[in-house]
């Protein structure tokens, strides 16, 4: 089910408003009434505070005087025993007498401190003084001669001022009436060392009446508790003298209450009684002085009576707030009624507008002078804003991207993203532009790297073939007026220069023979440089271009090194009239290592050609000679198997006539031996 706009505010707005406002005056109510609780405790608090501030100048006051006397008494020892026994009575005596609630003042002094040669650990001689029939009666006395009672024994141990456990005593009065002591104390020290203590006994009546003054609310109880948990104060006077753990065994046990009052702690509980009433306890330290077992005031309130207060608060508050509620209902009833009856208007317009009309019948005249109004100038003004991005956007599909759009503000993001897509058409469009243009100098680029790559693959072996074709080409493609090719020439040691080895100027080739000097001009300058120069403002009768009809100085000089792995073989020198372009110039310079390695290839090869047909004509002749020197060698060789024959003969003809020699030698010496003659 659809609801309209004020059936909307009625249900759900009001409906939030309403548990909205619930909960706050809910949350308000509550904090309140516990800011009153704890308002409640806080004042109990410091009124425990307030009278355990009483109970610990009640007994400063008397641990003042035992701390003043015990620091006097310390001169015991410099007189004799029966002299400073005699003194301190008598010191006692004004103490006693002016303060009415000291029921007794003693001392203690033990033998070992003043008795010469004593060892043991206890024994001890008291002085006492005590009102009776308003008569100060004194008396001396040995104690703990077997040891030392309990309370004087922990005293002892401390050595520390203290208020002692409270006790019952029989005070005369005429009839024996049962009084609640306690005793405030303070030891005696002589270089750190016990000697004894001095010691005021107190009737508990004038703090049981500050206890019973403690009622912060109907209801309420206050009362003291001693270090060990006994009662020293309490309205109920059945209760003095008793532990507290006889009668809250259950809270001493689960709240440690006992160990708590002992350790001087500030706290709080709250207590169920018998009957299933709150309670709610608070316990204030007291601890006078440097006392080693603190006291402490408790606190009783009814847990009822404190959230009295909080509960009438909380009735008011209920009531005023059902009250505001029902106020509310009807301001926001009659306010929805004048919202949206504009709101109407405004969204018939808005129909009207989905259904994608856009006129001036649109326009809405709402004079409410509130945010209703600001909305409906608001509609009005993104409805001219729409008529003006709607012919906007016609233009841009027309493709007219000049037009203009106003934003409406820095907000419009409508008109941000037309104006955007316009941007980006545009930018679109000039990329298109700026990519067709570099594709065309690629492609150009390309076209021309494969143009000088196959002049170049033609000339191999033609290095004046390969020099003019590259003036030609280059020239023709570049659309230039001129160009030369000089080359480095090192033949010479002594005379390092660059020869023009071909010119083009005007489709035609230039016969002209020119050479520069190692740094001589531009064309030294760049080849010493390895730098391309380019210069668009040619110096006067540097160069012409001369044709039919004349003669003049280009406008662009351009000078490239052919350089082959960093070494300079030569430079091109171009003249145009035109400005040679960067597309153009890096063109030169790559076509430049392309024809500076193309130079380099077609010298080794014809170095290679040269050197190879010396080794054949090398090889040629090393035949000859190596033919005559084979038919030499023949011939030597028949001389020397002649002469071998002829020395063979010559062997064979000496042995013979050797043979025939010792033939004859033979015969002559048979004769001679046959005659008789002795040879």
């Amino acid at each position: 089910m659809k609801l309209k706009i004020r059936q909307k505010i009625l249900l759900y707005i009001l409906s939030f408003f309403i548990l909205l406002y619930v909960g706050t005056i809910g949350y308000v109510l509550l904090s309140s009434r516990t800011a009153l609780y704890n308002d409640a405790k806080d004042k109990a608090q410091l009124v425990v505070r307030n009278a355990a501030g009483e109970v610990v100048n009640f007994f400063e006051r008397d641990l003042a005087v035992t701390r003043t006397l015990s620091q006097a008494l310390t001169v015991y020892n410099t007189m004799p025993q029966s002299q400073w026994q005699d003194l301190f009575a008598k010191m006692y005596n004004p103490i006693l007498s002016n303060n009415p609630h000291v029921y007794s003042l003693w001392d203690s002094w033990e033998y070992a401190g003043y008795i010469p040669g004593y060892t043991k650990s206890h024994g001890r001689f008291v002085i006492s003084m005590h009102k009776e029939d308003e008569k100060i009666i004194t008396s001396m006395q040995e104690r703990s001669l077997t040891e030392d009672p309990i309370r004087y024994g922990a005293f002892k141990r401390n050595a520390k001022e203290n208020i002692w456990e409270p006790y019952i005593d029989q005070v005369l009065t005429g009839k024996k009436e049962a009084y609640l002591m306690t005793t405030v104390a303070s030891p005696i020290l002589i270089n750190g060392k016990y000697m004894g203590l001095i010691g005021i006994d107190i009737v508990l009546n004038e703090l049981q009446k500050v206890v019973e003054k403690i009622k912060p609310v109907e209801g309420s109880y206050a009362f003291m508790v001693s270090n060990l948990g006994v009662i020293a104060g309490h309205p109920n006077s059945e209760l003095i003298n008793k532990n507290l753990a006889d009668i809250y065994p259950v809270d001493v046990e689960q709240e440690k209450i006992i160990s708590r009052i002992q350790n001087a702690e500030e706290f709080s509980y709250v207590r169920v009684d018998e009957f299933g009433e709150k309670h709610y306890m608070f316990f204030a330290p007291i601890t006078p002085g440097k006392i080693f077992s603190p006291w402490s005031l408790a606190l009783s309130i009814p847990y009822s009576e404190m959230m009295r207060v909080a509960n009438q608060t909380l009735y008011i508050s209920l009531l005023v707030g059902l009250l505001g509620l029902i106020l509310f209902i009807i301001v926001i009833s009659f306010i929805s009624e004048n919202l949206t009856r504009p709101i109407r208007q405004i969204t018939a317009s808005l129909k009207r507008l989905a259904n994608g009309e856009i006129s001036s019948k649109l326009i809405l005249n709402i004079n409410s002078g509130d945010e209703i109004e600001e909305m409906a100038d608001a509609l009005n003004t993104s409805l001219k804003g729409l008529n003006q991005k709607t012919s906007f956007a016609l233009d841009i599909g027309n493709g007219i991207l000049n037009s203009k759009i106003d934003l409406l503000s820095d907000s419009d993001i409508l008109g941000k993203s037309l104006e955007d897509m316009r941007n980006s058409l545009k930018k679109a469009k000039d990329d298109e532009t700026v990519r067709k243009s570099e594709d065309a100098k690629r492609a150009w680029a390309n076209e021309g790297f494969t143009l000088f790559a196959e002049t170049l693959r033609k000339n191999t072996d033609n290095l004046q073939g390969l020099y003019d074709e590259v003036c030609i080409k280059l020239v023709n493609y570049l659309k230039a007026n001129q160009a030369g090719f000089f080359l480095f020439s090192d033949e010479d040691k002594n005379d390092p220069h660059f020869t023009l080895v071909s010119a083009y100027a005007w489709e035609r080739r230039k016969f002209v023979q020119k050479r520069v000097g190692v740094g001589e001009g531009l064309v030294g300058a760049c080849a010493m440089e390895a730098e391309t120069i380019l210069l668009t403002e040619v110096p006067a009768n540097y160069i012409t271009i001369t044709s039919g009809l004349g003669k003049a100085t280009p406008n662009c000089l351009i000078l490239i090194p052919i350089k082959h792995e960093n070494v300079v073989l030569g430079v091109i020198e171009m003249a145009s009239f035109s400005v040679f372009t960067p597309n153009e110039v890096e063109f030169l310079e790559r076509v430049g290592e392309i024809i500076a390695s193309a130079v380099s290839s077609v010298r080794i090869n014809t170095k290679t050609r040269f050197l190879l047909e010396q080794s054949q004509q090398q090889a040629e002749e090393m035949l000859a000679q190596e033919e005559e020197m084979r038919q030499n060698m023949e011939e030597l060789q028949a001389t020397q198997e002649e002469m071998s024959r002829k020395a063979d003969e010559q062997r064979h003809r000496e042995d013979e006539l050797r043979r025939e020699y010792e033939t004859e030698i033979a015969r002559l010496h048979s004769i001679l031996n046959q005659n008789g003659v002795e040879f």
